[in-house]
Order: C-alpha cells, then sequence, then structure tokens
C-alpha cells in the first residue's frame, strides 16, 4: 500500500495541537514552537505513541525544512556521512535553520553511528537541528543524552484514558468520512487494546475497514500474534522487519506468544527442524520467568529459530 493510501499519513496531524497528547506534554512542545527556536530533543516512549508525529507536527508549524530518516533501516555511518551531511551543511531557502529527525535512534548503531552524530551536533549547530526518537533511551549513548533536550512520551492511567477518549472521537470520524459502517463497541476495544499505540491502531481499523464494515466478527482477531508474518520474517532472515515484530508485539502475554508458534510449526517448517525449534520454544519459556528483560528473551528466542530452523 502506497504511503498516500496509508491512513496514518493522510490523517497525520499537522500541528502540536492536533496531536493525541497530555495537555502538558503538548504545552511543552508548543512553548518551543512559540519560541521560533528549535532545539536539538530527544523524544522517548512506547511505539506509536506520537513521537514523530509531534517531530512533523513542530516542524511544520515552525515552517522548517525537515528530512527525516528511519534508523531501523538506515541507521549506518554512510547515511550520516552522506545524506545528512549533505542536508545539513545547506542553508533552508526559508533562511532559518533545518531539522534532522533521526526516527527509531535506538536502532543506529552505537559504536559508529551514534559517536558521529555527536560530532554533527556541534558542526552543524549553526544551520541544523536533531530530533531522535526512540522506545528505549538506554540504548543511545550518553553524549547524545547531554547534547539533546529529553522529553518522555510516558503517560498516567488517566491520561492515557482522556487520550483513549480522544482518538475514540476522531477515529470514529475518520471512518464516517470513508464511508465505513462500524460497531462502537469494536472499535473501544481496539482502542482498550492497543493505547496510546495509536499508529497500531489506525493501522488495524484500515485493515478492518477494507470490506466496508467494522461489526463484532473480528473481536476474535483483535490482538491475535501473527505467526504468519513472524514466519515470513524469519525465513527472510529480516533482522530489523523481526526486532519490529518483537516491539509491535510485547503486549500480547508471552505465554500465548510461544503458543501461538508452537501451534503453526507444522504449517511453515520442514518436518526434520520441527523437533528442535520445539526445544528451542520450550528453552526460552523457561527463561521466561527469571528473564530481566522479556524483548531480549524474545528476541534470542526468534533469533535462534531464525538461524537454526529450515522453513518450507
Amino acid at each position: 500500500m502506497t504511503e498516500q493510501y496509508l491512513w496514518v499519513e493522510k490523517y497525520r496531524p499537522r500541528s502540536v495541537d492536533e496531536c493525541i497528547l497530555p495537555s502538558s506534554l503538548k504545552k511543552d512542545l508548543q512553548a518551543i514552537v512559540d519560541s521560533g527556536e528549535m532545539q536539538n530533543l530527544m523524544f522517548s516512549g512506547g511505539p506509536g505513541c506520537g513521537k514523530t508525529t509531534a517531530a512533523l507536527a513542530m516542524c511544520s508549524e515552525m515552517g522548517i525544512d525537515a528530512m527525516k530518516i528511519n534508523c531501523s533501516e538506515d541507521g549506518n555511518i554512510d547515511t550520516l556521512r552522506t545524506k545528512i551531511r549533505e542536508f545539513a551543511s545547506t542553508v533552508s531557502l526559508g533562511g532559518g535553520k533545518k531539522v534532522v529527525i533521526l526516527d527509531e535512534f535506538d536502532y543506529a548503531n552505537a559504536n559508529s553511528f551514534q559517536p558521529a552524530l555527536r560530532g554533527f551536533i556541534e558542526e552543524f549547530a549553526a544551520t541544523c537541528r536533531f530530533i531522535l526518537t526512540c522506545n528505549f533511551k538506554n540504548r543511545i549513548i550518553e553524549p547524545l543524552h547531554s547534547r539533546c533536550t529529553n522529553v518522555e512520551f510516558r503517560f498516567t492511567k488517566e491520561e492515557k484514558d482522556k487520550m483513549s477518549a480522544k482518538f475514540f472521537v476522531r477515529l470514529s470520524k475518520i471512518l464516517d468520512e470513508n464511508g465505513v459502517e462500524f460497531d462502537q463497541r469494536v472499535i473501544v476495544k481496539l482502542v482498550q487494546r492497543h493505547a496510546p499505540d495509536w499508529r497500531r491502531i489506525l493501522n488495524e481499523v484500515q485493515r478492518y475497514s477494507a470490506s466496508g464494515c467494522i461489526d463484532t466478527g473480528i473481536l476474535s482477531d483483535i490482538g491475535d500474534v501473527r505467526v504468519q508474518t513472524l514466519m515470513d520474517i524469519l525465513k527472510n532472515k529480516e533482522f530489523t522487519k523481526l526486532r519490529r515484530w518483537v516491539v509491535e508485539n510485547g503486549d500480547n502475554d508471552e505465554t500465548e506468544v510461544y503458543r501461538k508458534i508452537y501451534e503453526g510449526l507444522g504449517d511453515y517448517l520442514k518436518p526434520q527442524s520441527v523437533p528442535a525449534v520445539i526445544l528451542i520454544l520450550a528453552n526460552y519459556q523457561y527463561k521466561a520467568a527469571f528473564a530481566a528483560d522479556s524483548e531480549i528473551n524474545m528476541m534470542a528466542c526468534l533469533t535462534e529459530m531464525m538461524m537454526e530452523a529450515e522453513f518450507k
């Protein structure tokens, strides 16, 4: 699906005020916009909660030329030396500073890209600012923390409930605009299940709306672990996509994930690989009870599967 048909792009907010965020956070971001002087910023928080959207909205309101780089796909030193240097070293047509938005920056190489960026921030201080977005700020080297204003996209339950109500209203308008009939209970269920991952919710709703109707028949599918997508990733050894799959499925019960994978082994693996993969799953399911970081444990399990299994 091309970007112009993606609802997450079509309906992306163009101003800070339009963003689904707590009022206190919007106030802080709006203050930067109103000052007329962009800062180097680090936005940290869960996936899909509005970090990139807020960065783009701020640049739009301030009339700043911005370039967005997805570091999960392009987070190598060559990107810094070519695309980013070329963009940052030239003067904006409007005469002001430019902004480079480094999306999913916790995927950027911590031994090459991240240390080099520290020098870029200083080298291009007169012409360019940098906004880093990340899920896990502890994966970003300390010198970059000290060169950026840190903004946390972490929400209390009360804030999440208020944002969910606002997003429900916005989602209902989007569905009406696109002529999609929907059962409000289903939309409520989707929002409750995935909030504050607004991106995921909107993508799910667009997928379900393909038939022109969203009804209770899809409730059993909401939150289901998509094993086929995972197996395609493992078969093609797409490590970056694997990390994203793990993050996006982090709100599912870990035991359920292992069970769904186990049940689908016969459909996706060659018979000789099934016994070894069952032992891998059993090993990591046991470790899950003691693992300090469940994401790392799941990544280790799936990475071992990716390297050891033979797929159909």
